[in-house]
């Protein structure tokens, strides 16, 4: 029997998508949770998408700048439940995460400030580098 057409449509976005470590993937970052979130929408409770969003954005950019250097790549990896989104980004470095003291000085490094607040989150050892994934749930 032939497949028919379209029906790899019925299975949505891929939950997984690899990235250039370059500071435009953060809107390709944001625009394939986006899909990922509109697709799964009915079995995802609550309104996740803008938090989704900023903690996708906040972890990805700290990858980036932080996770890869030039000429790597990461991989950024969705999951959900009926209650959560999953966020996991991959990068190529063993770093640790740190959280820089608040300056009014200092335009940028409150993103894992803003993704304590909003998720349950943490960090995994893998080979080459880390996993930094975050949970954020459904009001």
């Amino acid at each position: 029997m032939p497949p028919t057409p379209n029906a790899g449509a019925l299975m949505g976005p891929p939950p997984r998508l690899v990235l250039d470590a370059v500071q435009e993937s953060a809107k390709a970052a944001r625009d394939f949770a986006r899909e990922y979130v509109a697709f799964h929408g009915p079995t995802i409770g609550g309104d996740l998408l803008d938090d989704v969003l900023l903690v996708m954005s906040e972890i990805v950019t700290n990858a980036i700048r932080y996770g890869t250097e030039p000429g790597d790549s990461l991989l950024v990896a969705l999951d959900h439940g009926p209650d959560l989104v999953r966020i996991e980004v991959h990068d190529t470095r063993r770093a640790s995460l740190r959280f820089k003291p608040e300056s009014v000085e200092r335009q940028r490094g409150r993103g894992m400030f803003i993704v304590d607040d909003r998720t349950t989150w943490g960090v995994l050892d893998r080979p080459f580098g880390k996993i930094v994934w975050a949970e954020v749930k459904a009001s």
